[in-house]
């Protein structure tokens, strides 16, 4: 069963975590254990979702002791309200986060951290119950996101009123034929919810979109990653005190995550294997070719797909993921001018007076990740062009 009050309560918990009295006792925790181990091993925090891909990577490859970095067993978390709180209070420190989180962790948590790189790129997907057919088919129904604060959350709004159609956040009462009521749902109950008729759809990470469609209970209706072209979903995050104090260190860290990201484009069938409950990590709970599915889909896949208009951006050629760690400040000030716009639960006023522009300089660190993209031979390696700019490309 669709456990709809668990997720409540986890949105409830990390709300509480990013105000000011609710982070002094994690970040009271996290000052301690600094001063205690200032040399601590890399610890990574993860949710076994594909958004975790290059930091699991880089540990099965052993790319951190490669580079002289003692690295424990990555932590698998189950839901973000664990994550960020594991990460505030110093248990881990590098995670993978939603981008909006880090905004919300940053400006309304006054969370001491900074993103250094983008994780992955695309990676989504809005998937639908067998019979809607269109975006218009929604309206009067309620789909489900894995956050308010996720770039699928975003997108999916855009997406709606597009269509003339008024996203909700109420919880209960009948919906007028124009409206889509949102909920927060753990990513594993969405599959479950859908197939049983208490959601009409869900916006999600992989790979639970590919596992609704081989349970044949969904179909992906439209890629994110079509939508906004090659956006970032989940960023690298750690602690600010690492960047200044332990900047040898923290290079350390990015370098073993782009080299994985690099691996991984190389190697993606591996990867699925690596990442699956018969890799020898066992680090998620999916089945190896369901991974494969996302992250070395069939040839015939794209055909299917634009067929269904599941893409209609052809031109794209976007990957269903794909890697590339570089985080554009074009993608950051876009994505906080659409937080502004997007319903949000909770107290979202610290976004009012918040400047895209100040946000994507001061959100980001990106002197590491800029070493670590040259000493893997630049952009082009990525299958990008040379340069840290980009225009955002929109299209709903």
């Amino acid at each position: 069963m669709c456990q709809l009050p668990m997720s409540r309560r986890e949105w409830l918990k990390l709300a509480s975590m990013f105000t000011v009295a609710g982070a002094a006792p994690l970040l009271s925790a996290l000052n301690a254990r600094a001063a205690t181990e200032p040399d601590a091993p890399v610890r990574i925090g993860y949710l076994p979702i594909t958004d975790a891909t290059p930091l699991l990577v880089a540990h099965n490859n052993g790319y951190f002791e490669a580079a002289g970095l003692n690295a424990e067993k990555p932590t698998l978390l189950r839901s973000w309200a664990q994550l960020v709180e594991a990460f505030l209070s110093g248990q881990v420190n590098v995670v993978h986060l939603l981008a909006p989180m880090t905004v919300w962790a940053r400006y309304g948590g006054h969370a001491p951290a900074k993103v250094v790189a983008w994780n992955h790129v695309n990676g989504s997907a809005l998937t639908v119950a067998p019979e809607i057919n269109s975006l218009a088919d929604l309206g009067g129904k309620t789909l489900a996101v894995p956050f308010w604060y996720s770039i699928h959350n975003v997108v999916v709004q855009d997406m709606l009123r597009a269509q003339q159609l008024t996203p909700v956040l109420k919880k209960e009462g009948d919906l007028r034929p124009n409206e889509v009521r949102l909920i927060v749902m753990a990513p594993s109950d969405m599959p479950p919810a859908l197939a049983s008729k208490q959601i009409a759809g869900f916006i999600v990470a992989e790979p639970f979109n590919a596992a609704a469609e081989g349970l044949k209970v969904g179909k992906v209706l439209r890629f994110t990653g079509d939508v906004w072209k090659n956006h970032a979903c989940c960023v690298v995050f750690m602690h600010e005190r690492d960047l200044t104090e332990r900047a040898v260190w923290s290079q350390q860290v990015v370098d073993a995550v782009v080299k994985a990201q690099v691996w991984t484009r190389a190697h993606p069938t591996d990867a699925a294997q690596l990442l699956s409950k018969s890799g020898q990590n066992h680090y998620t709970p999916h089945a190896a070719d369901l991974l494969t599915r996302v992250l070395a889909p069939s040839a015939d896949d794209e055909g299917r797909y634009l067929a269904d208009r599941a893409i209609v951006h052809a031109d794209w050629h976007a990957k269903r993921i794909d890697f590339q760690p570089y985080p554009y400040p074009a993608y950051t000030e876009e994505l906080v001018k659409r937080l502004k716009t997007t319903q949000l639960e909770g107290n979202a006023s610290f976004l009012r007076d918040l400047d895209p522009a100040f946000a994507a300089r001061d959100l980001v660190d990106d002197r590491f990740v800029k070493k670590s993209i040259d000493a893997e031979g630049g952009m082009k390696t990525f299958g990008l062009a040379e340069g840290f700019s980009r225009k955002e490309t929109i299209l709903v």
